[in-house]
């Protein structure tokens, strides 16, 4: 509860992790794939999604902050690209049915905690189609902290699954490990 109301007010203001430009990683994944539907989980003010939208994909945003979806919006009405956002927990996604060729997660899963991973990894198996991909931006939980970020471990328990294709590893700002993994349903 508490979460979701520091997202809402974050998005009455600038977020750090809003920057209006989709990452080269998306943008080199649209070049190479061609368009299907796609889910973006954690989809913020809509700027990936619109992205997809404007190449052709059929995409569902969702997230869990309202003031987030209801820009979102508004800008794929400025833009003038058709998106379904919804108002959805991660971990829920009880209003999401269907396949979806491209799962979309840049900042979500990492902040989840381990049963709501637990049931977004489900959800993964529920959505994802034959041979469909999931890209994932997250932070990289070292050993030593107790901060936001995937494990090791959470990186094994999606290859149950999933079929590790790429990773790329770097640093936030310079600082906090993280990384770029796109996988593929087995």
């Amino acid at each position: 509860m508490l979460r979701r109301l520091a997202f809402n007010l974050w998005y009455f203001r600038s977020p750090p992790w809003d920057s209006g430009v989709s990452p080269p990683e998306l943008l080199e994944f649209i070049r190479e794939h061609p368009p299907g539907r796609a889910l973006d989980i954690g989809c913020g003010s809509g700027t990936n999604a619109i992205t997809l939208a404007k190449a052709g994909w059929q995409v569902v945003g969702v997230d869990f902050a309202r003031r987030a979806i209801q820009l979102a919006r508004k800008k794929a009405r400025k833009y003038g690209v058709e998106v379904d956002f919804r108002l959805e927990d991660a971990s829920q996604l009880k209003g999401v049915n269907g396949k979806f060729d491209l799962i979309l997660d840049i900042g979500c899963f990492h902040g989840l905690s381990a049963a709501e991973r637990a049931r977004y990894r489900r959800n993964l198996e529920r959505l994802l189609a034959e041979g469909g991909h999931f890209l994932m931006y997250a932070f990289i939980r070292q050993p030593h902290e107790n901060m936001i970020g995937v494990t090791e471990e959470d990186l094994h328990l999606l290859e149950e699954h999933l079929l590790l294709v790429k990773r790329e590893d770097g640093t936030e700002r310079g600082e906090r490990p993280s990384a770029w993994l796109h996988f593929r349903r087995k």
